[in-house]
């Protein structure tokens, strides 16, 4: 059953997109600075390309996040969203945050955009990743609470899932998490400790509980498979990813001054990490193969499954291959850091924000289930050109941060880290054309909605 609230949705998933392509865009850019180290410059230095790159990233999938929040809470929870007037005024805070944000990136120096945005009250710019000013922090609070409030009396009235419980604990962690971001001491090894309680308790902790809750979601409507089959696949592997996640925190404590009994715990819980992100790959496919239906959405389906394969190899495996403190004593920091990151970020994160979209849109926009047939077909191509693209910026930046290391860390007689970079040019260049072939696919994804829109809608029987 549709509910007529659930179309808040679509400004999300659209700013959602908006936000993605100039994520990429700045990808670009600064892929190119790598190799051409004058490109753009002084207009967009590489430090400043940076910021947008992955500012861009985390507040796109923020609003991926929340819009797939009001999509599914009313329909797990039967019942109209509490606030939809609300829902959309907290878009357009949002939305116009971010692009003030990136435009104060673009247009000043770093040290005036903190000066006029009065950081010097409550100083908390400066950080990778948190680099936001302290104005758009408050701004992000703000948002961030009257959508839990939304959502909590949404689900307050209506009816209590396992899907619904497990995504608003994990949206409440998002939101208390993200209050370290405004704790910003001056000795730098507590200010790292703490910095980690946002990024790594964000991404290897309350994400996933979203991750796994949107994929059941979207699972439980593409199979037919029964709701306490999901719920309890989804029940253990959160399970494995709070136990592995919050004490493998520790692997980004190694080197960073903290005692050294944290390479141990961060070593043995960190390799605990792949082990929910394998049970996901199995899940995924487990209920795609005891579904009970053909749904005739096939490419939501496979985003669903890309994401649990992806995810699994991202954040699993590429994230074990350095998360031992040994072998993190020489590639802490190289090209392999960057090589895990993409695919892990694109795997678990950016492909079930996808999938979701996939899943919904349709139906917000009017159809009955699905796409028409050759919607569907540009977007298989578009999930095809994406992951192949990602599967080889990951493994050139691999090759890129092996190389790394063996020139910088390993020879008897290092060399220094610009000699070094030097001979990592060729992988830089490959990363460079992997990197278009991305952006043609997300092109491809946006025209799937389009092309072909008037057409009739596809059948399970032209599917099978």
């Amino acid at each position: 059953m549709q509910y007529q609230s659930q179309k808040v949705a679509i400004p999300y998933f659209v700013g959602a997109i908006v936000l993605f392509v100039a994520q990429i865009l700045f990808g670009l850019i600064m892929g190119l600075q790598y190799v051409m180290g004058d490109f753009l410059f002084p207009e967009i230095p590489f430090n400043v390309a940076r910021m947008v790159h992955t500012n861009a990233l985390i507040v796109w999938l923020l609003m991926g996040f929340m819009g797939a929040a009001y999509y599914l809470v009313p329909e797990e929870a039967e019942t109209e969203l509490h606030s939809p007037f609300l829902a959309k005024l907290m878009f357009w805070v949002f939305f116009a945050a971010a692009g003030l944000t990136v435009a104060g990136y673009l247009l000043v120096p770093y040290s005036t955009l903190a000066d006029i945005t009065g950081n010097e009250l409550l100083p908390t710019m400066g950080r990778e990743f948190l680099e936001q000013p302290t104005i758009t922090k408050i701004g992000i609070v703000v948002v961030a609470l009257a959508f839990l409030y939304n959502l909590g009396m949404t689900i307050l009235r209506g009816r209590k899932t396992a899907i619904n419980l497990v995504l608003m604990i994990g949206l409440v962690g998002l939101a208390v998490l993200f209050l370290f971001s405004f704790y910003n001491p001056t000795n730098l090894v507590l200010d790292k400790f703490f910095w980690w309680w946002v990024v790594h308790l964000w991404v290897e902790g309350v994400w996933e509980l979203i991750l796994g809750s949107i994929l059941a979601f979207v699972l439980i409507k593409v199979t037919g498979v029964d709701r306490e089959i999901i719920e309890k696949w989804l029940y253990i592997i959160i399970a494995m990813a709070f136990i592995s996640g919050i004490i493998g925190t520790g692997h980004h404590f190694f080197w960073i001054g903290t005692p050294e009994y944290w390479q141990w715990w961060g070593s043995i819980f960190s390799a605990l990490e792949p082990i929910p992100f394998f049970m996901m790959t199995i899940f995924a496919f487990s209920m795609v193969k005891q579904r009970r239906r053909n749904h005739p959405n096939r490419v939501a389906t496979l985003w669903a499954l890309g994401a649990s394969v992806m995810a699994f190899l991202g954040a699993g495996v590429w994230g074990f291959m350095h998360t031992l403190s040994p072998v993190n004593y020489y590639t802490h920091g190289s090209q392999l850091t960057a090589a895990h990151g993409h695919m892990a970020f694109y795997g678990a994160y950016v492909m079930i924000v996808l999938t979701i979209i996939s899943y919904a849109m349709p139906l917000l926009r009017g159809r009955t289930a699905a796409n028409s047939e050759r919607q569907q077909t540009l977007e298989i191509w578009s999930f095809w050109l994406m992951t192949i693209a990602m599967t080889l910026i990951t493994l050139f930046l691999t090759a890129a941060g092996i190389l790394q290391v063996w020139l910088q860390r390993v020879l008897d007689s290092p060399l220094p880290f610009m000699a070094a970079q030097d001979q990592l040019t060729v992988f830089y260049w490959m990363r460079e054309f992997a990197g278009v072939m991305f952006l043609i696919g997300l092109l491809l994804y946006i025209a799937s909605f389009f092309v072909g829109d008037k057409e009739p809608e596809a059948s399970v029987k032209t599917i099978a």
